[in-house]
């Protein structure tokens, strides 16, 4: 072989081998909807940064927090449509596409962490089977810290919340606002600040999450424990994005999502202390409810639990049944 040829060919070789190595290597960018501070959002951050670690670089995810690249409202249609290949979403709000996706957020079904895990179990099946019809996997699913109560004013019992302005992220707390006498307005967690100091809400259901990152403080002066119930946010893939990564990248990407999960669930019992001690420390009345206030949630949890059950379907009542059955 000439050297001519000898030196076209070693260059052909190179161009096919970085050729190769660009095609292996691949960036997901992954949308979110709240602060990069956020104990879900950091979730979603140390599983993208242990995936790009364990994957060598094959795969990099980069988180895109605080709504910077779609909306909450627009991310699970983003990750469906295949806009972007995954995406971390609070699920509750999509429970009229399919009440399996707000199973948890019923009021009072689970009111600690361990039915709450329980919950997420009997449940999971059916929820990756709702994200596979859509074209999405289920990767895992963060828990967030118990939904208490944000109030402007003092809340002894459900009468005071006559004619209050209850924020609402789903169609299950906007029905939990008409039950309790309130008037919900819909407001992405984006907009809470500017709805709070605008006069537009004066409360809500929120986690201590929401209370420390949002300075709630600012804006109103209670919070009580009610422990309505425990969300989850998830964090799905788009199947074909899915489906077009080789095997082994799959594996790193499943095994951190197993460790990502476990890791949330068990930090989150100490995180929602630490944020009630913040928002205590910064003016707040962190405080159980009293006993006639929790008599009357727990009235409007056995109600929207029965009317969940009646529009579940068989899939979200086979569900609900193997929690109750396994509590």
């Amino acid at each position: 072989m000439s050297k001519t040829l000898l030196r076209t060919a070693v260059a052909t070789l190179a161009f096919v081998a970085i050729s190769t190595f660009a095609q292996a290597a691949e960036k997901w960018d992954m949308p979110a909807a709240y602060s990069g501070k956020n104990f879900i959002s950091q979730a979603y951050i140390a599983f993208a940064e242990e995936v790009t670690a364990n994957s060598g670089g094959e795969l990099e995810i980069v988180v895109h927090p605080a709504g910077s690249l779609y909306k909450g409202s627009e991310i699970l249609r983003a990750v469906r449509s295949g806009q972007v290949p995954i995406g971390g979403r609070y699920m509750g709000a999509h429970a009229k596409e399919n009440p399996i996706f707000g199973l948890d957020t019923v009021p009072f079904v689970a009111t600690d962490f361990d039915e709450a895990w329980a919950l997420y179990q009997a449940s999971k099946p059916a929820i990756e089977a709702a994200l596979e019809e859509r074209g999405m996997k289920l990767l895992f699913m963060p828990v967030w810290p118990p939904q208490g109560l944000f109030s402007a004013s003092p809340i002894n019992s459900m009468t005071d919340m006559n004619g209050a302005k209850f924020r609402a992220a789903d169609a299950n707390t906007s029905r939990l606002a008409v039950l309790m006498g309130a008037t919900p307005t819909k407001t992405e967690a984006t907009e809470i600040s500017q709805a709070f100091s605008t006069g537009v809400a004066d409360s809500m259901m929120g986690s201590g999450a929401i209370g420390v990152f949002q300075k709630m403080w600012d804006y109103v002066d209670h919070f009580y424990t009610v422990n309505a119930w425990m969300p989850k946010s998830a964090v799905i893939v788009n199947l074909d994005a899915w489906n077009g990564l080789d095997e082994a990248t799959q594996k790193v990407v499943m095994d951190v999502a197993t460790k990502a999960e476990a890791d949330v669930w068990a930090a989150v019992s100490g995180v929602t202390d630490g944020y009630n001690k913040t928002m205590a420390e910064n003016g707040m009345t962190v405080t159980e409810p009293s006993p006639e206030l929790a008599a009357a949630f727990k009235e409007i949890g056995a109600t929207m639990s029965a009317e969940w059950a009646e529009k579940a379907g068989e899939a979200g009542a086979t569900a609900l049944e193997a929690y109750q059955a396994a509590k």
